[in-house]
């Protein structure tokens, strides 16, 4: 799979803009980086293509270990470190360690892929897990939400992996493809992404050029970079 570039981020939650045509618009309000670039893996040197970002500046509680670190780099301690993987070493030319990446890498019209922890809900049945029918709601049932059978007694005799039950529910990392870019606001740091995004207000989110784009899609693409 490609990989592309991109920025982490903190979910700020969701409001509507208005677009030209006065429609309504749902969108998510990312504040995504400034990240500074903390280190940069090439193929040659350490096996795969990647670049560390840091985002969110960290005052206190820096352990030793983390303080040389970043003393050895130049740059002012952060409290998020991620790598983002690259598809081609060409794509790390003009990176350097201690360089600002901002939200103007994006352009309004643009796809993206958010990344990000959905909601966690806890244990959970598995009407509401995995969204079983459940039995009659009349008075005299004995099947409301129950799970039911869940294997056969003398053949297998056994329940098979996989089987739905109930357990824990959410808490997954999840990646949302091709969202477009609604506006973004460099100022700010924000950048405003149309629908929704995994995790809860205040979560982290990663924020990528988008990966799995249509030719359809493409072909728009550049009809709106050549406008």
């Amino acid at each position: 799979m490609a990989r592309k570039e991109g920025l982490i981020g903190r979910k700020v939650g969701m409001t509507q803009v208005f677009a030209t045509d006065g429609s309504a618009l749902p969108v998510t309000v990312i504040q995504a980086g400034p990240c500074t670039v903390l280190g940069i893996r090439r193929q040659d040197q350490d096996g795969y293509d990647a670049l560390q970002l840091g985002f969110e500046a960290k005052k206190k509680n820096v352990s030793k270990p983390q303080a040389g670190y970043f003393k050895k780099l130049n740059v002012e301690p952060v409290r998020v470190l991620r790598e983002l993987r690259l598809e081609k070493t060409e794509r790390l030319q003009g990176y350097e360690v201690g360089q600002k990446l901002t939200v103007e890498m994006f352009a309004p019209g643009e796809l993206v892929d958010v990344v990000g922890v959905s909601k966690g809900k806890g244990f959970q049945g598995g009407v509401k897990r995995h969204g079983f029918s459940g039995g009659d709601a009349t008075h005299g049932s004995m099947f409301h939400r129950a799970p039911g059978s869940i294997g056969a007694s003398s053949d297998p005799s056994r329940v098979y992996p996989g089987q739905r039950l109930p357990g824990r529910m959410g808490g997954d990392r999840r990646t949302v493809l091709n969202l477009s870019v609604v506006r973004v606001l460099p100022e700010q740091n924000l950048v405003l992404v149309r629908g929704a995004v995994p995790g809860a207000i205040g979560g982290l989110v990663l924020v990528r050029k988008s990966v799995k784009t249509t030719k359809a899609q493409q072909q728009a693409q550049k009809v709106a970079d050549k406008k």
